[in-house]
């Protein structure tokens, strides 16, 4: 039972949930949640340390740690190495996306597609806390990829002005180029990009979120490869 704040193992976790240099530097990352250990341990991959408040740990310790407005009974850290790394024919390809909520929506989207997800520079931390949580558990279902690993014809994805979504033929290996949420996509990816598409909407908003297209992109996808195109 750990019961000082000064316990290394502690010390560690902390850390873990609060930097993103020392993610980088040790290969590792924490989790929060019994949810969240549920889904590692149900994709067969194991913690490397499991704090649960009560038996391994006193609640308190656990609780000052914490990330979130009502700790979790249990923290698990994981190995960066540990993560699926097989190859899809399809993916989502995230251009500066900052919001580590709009991340972890998009990884979760990419589970249910069985879509892998690549991220350039700059995005948001796929394994800090606020992104984990949204992924619910996907990050560990859906394998990470840098930008130019990417598989298949690349289509930019942008809000307006180009042909629609749907009319294209979506049915071999594709990535999804999704750009960050203020500025999309920069003009010289557009360009080298083999397709450029935009999702056809009716009504009056300006854009959708990135993470909704995202999702519907994939689902235009599905509908292609499965025989059900209108």
């Amino acid at each position: 039972m750990i019961t000082s704040a000064s316990n290394p193992t502690l010390k560690l976790v902390r850390k873990l949930l609060a930097q993103k240099r020392k993610r980088e530097e040790l290969g590792l990352f924490a989790v929060e949640g019994e949810d969240l250990v549920a889904a590692a341990t149900a994709a067969g991959i194991e913690p490397i340390e499991l704090l649960v408040a009560g038996e391994t740990v006193e609640p308190e310790l656990l609780a000052g740690i914490s990330t979130l407005a009502h700790p979790a009974r249990v923290v698990a850290v994981y190995r960066t190495a540990d993560l699926p790394r097989d190859a899809r024919d399809v993916a989502l390809a995230l251009w500066r996306v900052a919001d580590p909520g709009n991340v972890g929506t998009l990884l979760r989207a990419a589970d249910a597609f069985g879509a892998a997800v690549a991220l350039s520079e700059g995005c948001a931390d796929v394994l800090g806390p606020k992104a984990l949580r949204a992924s619910a558990g996907a990050i560990f279902r859906v394998p990470l990829l840098a930008w130019d690993d990417a598989p298949g014809s690349r289509v930019a994805l942008v809000a307006h002005g180009a042909p629609p979504l749907h009319e294209l033929d979506l049915s071999g290996p594709v990535t999804f180029l999704l750009g960050a949420e203020r500025e999309g996509l920069p003009e010289d990816i557009v360009a080298v990009s083999n397709y450029v598409a935009s999702i056809a909407t009716t009504g009056a908003a300006e854009s959708l979120n990135v993470a909704v297209a995202g999702a519907i992109a994939l689902y235009e996808r599905s509908r292609h490869t499965s025989g059900t195109k209108t």
